[in-house]
């Protein structure tokens, strides 16, 4: 079946109150290609921009969540378009628990990328335009530039380009991935991983997350806000996929426009080797290591995050 033309967006919900980000934020309906809802939100500077930050969030993450960042970056001239993807978030989700984070194939993924792109292009967002991709969203990102996003400069922060799973449970993983819909448990959790969003179960003492106290709070008042953004562990469908998506990746050669990557010294969640090895042959690529911080370097300590956003911006304006 051939893709149908994507419907006009509409408004959708956009919860400023737990969003903390800057005045005049609004998110829109969205439906894909394949015919699922997704949700973008959007925030403009006050005067001329400078530009459009395309922010392609993470496994579990909202638009919400990047309020804060949103206000930095407006702050400096830019116009910020966030996604909710497919099966987080408000937007569709594939299975009735909407807890389970379940996705049947990563390129699905790139249909979201068009749908946003069509949005921003709608909404006359101003260029040039810049990515910014962290952890699952750097996955989708690094794909949509191999397919020509047209984006000026790519920036990553911990991107999934390789997903860290303890050695013990490597064997059970690739067998799982590799034969689990054909064993029935395709939208079964994968094993060690919850039901519920990490930080609703998990206290910041030992967290894997971030180091800065304040914006952990942030986000478990958002879960407790609005528990319709809870999304738990994924399904060995989502494992399954994304393991075939970042092998493939690895494969291909680096798109040829200058990228920033940040990773935490303390990195846990993903996969750190195969961020070294990408961006030791991205010829117009570097690599930042962030010193102490983990996973989510733009919601860490506020030196640490002031001195990244300040990278960032400096990358962006190389290109302006």
């Amino acid at each position: 079946m051939k893709d149908q033309p994507m419907p006009a967006a509409t408004p959708a919900p956009y919860h400023a109150e737990i969003a903390e980000g800057p005045e005049g934020g609004a998110a829109h309906w969205l439906t894909t290609s394949d015919g699922l809802r997704i949700r973008a939100g959007y925030w403009r500077p006050e005067g001329a921009a400078l530009g459009t930050v395309l922010l392609f969030p993470g496994r579990t993450e909202y638009v919400e969540k990047y309020g804060p960042l949103a206000g930095d970056l407006t702050q400096r001239g830019y116009a910020v378009l966030a996604v909710d993807w497919r099966g987080q978030g408000l937007a569709d989700r594939a299975l009735s628990d909407r807890r389970l984070g379940h996705v049947g194939h990563f390129d699905e993924f790139q249909r979201d990328v068009a749908t946003v792109l069509a949005h921003a292009e709608a909404l006359d967002l101003p260029r040039p335009w810049h990515l910014i991709g962290h952890s699952m969203g750097g996955a989708i990102g690094l794909r949509a530039l191999m397919n020509g996003l047209p984006v000026a400069t790519a920036v990553f922060t911990a991107p999934m380009w390789g997903i860290r799973i303890p050695f013990a449970l490597r064997p059970l993983a690739h067998v799982l991935s590799r034969f689990g819909s054909h064993m029935g448990l395709s939208e079964r959790l994968v094993p060690t991983t919850t039901i519920e969003q990490y930080v609703q179960v998990s206290p910041f003492e030992g967290n894997t997350l971030t180091n800065d106290p304040g914006m952990y709070a942030f986000l478990q008042r958002q879960m407790q806000a609005v528990p319709d953004l809870v999304l738990g562990g994924p399904t060995i469908q989502w494992l399954g996929s994304a393991m075939v998506e970042c092998a493939s990746l690895a494969l291909a050669p680096s798109p040829d426009l200058p990228c920033l990557t940040f990773l935490g010294e303390s990195e846990q969640i993903v996969e750190t080797g195969a961020i070294h090895a990408r961006m030791s042959r991205w010829p117009r690529g570097r690599l930042e290591m962030v010193p102490e911080a983990q996973h989510e370097i733009l919601m860490e300590r506020p030196a640490t995050r002031a001195r990244v956003i300040e990278q960032m911006l400096a990358h962006f304006a190389a290109t302006t």
